[in-house]
């Protein structure tokens, strides 16, 4: 991290309420991340599930196509299991800060975690798009 970004200062007598504060923030990171996985799970298996009904419906007719719902279902995934590395990365940094009394928005964090969501919601809109159509 760079010297020259701006610090708030944290007088001592708050640390507790700032610990507390950064628990709060992890916790909230891995139920985000929680979700994400599990979300990605779910379209992961969304093609599996289709090809079972599509061969118990029509069990002459081969099923060859494996679709998208598996590449972006493990990118979700991914990023959920990444977000909570981020998480224990960013409480490490915070507490740290919190004990040296001073503390500092991480803007590149926060500009990371909105471009992956970013990309994975367009990944998300376009299979939504592109098997909108079929049965």
């Amino acid at each position: 991290m760079q010297n020259d970004k701006p610090h708030t200062a944290i007088d001592e007598s708050k640390w507790a309420t700032e610990y507390l504060a950064n628990e709060r923030t992890f916790l909230a990171w891995i139920r985000t991340s929680v979700a994400v996985v599990s979300l990605g799970f779910v379209l992961a298996r969304f093609s599996v599930w289709l090809r079972e009904l599509a061969i118990q419906r029509a069990p002459q007719v081969p099923v060859h196509r494996a679709g998208i719902s598996l590449p972006i279902g493990v990118a979700m995934m991914t990023f959920g299991g990444l977000l909570s590395v981020l998480a224990a990365w960013r409480y490490h940094v915070v507490n740290r800060d919190i004990e040296r009394g001073k503390v500092r928005a991480d803007r590149g964090l926060v500009i990371l975690v909105t471009i992956m969501m970013a990309l994975l919601s367009g990944a998300m809109i376009a299979f939504a798009l592109l098997t909108a159509g079929q049965p």
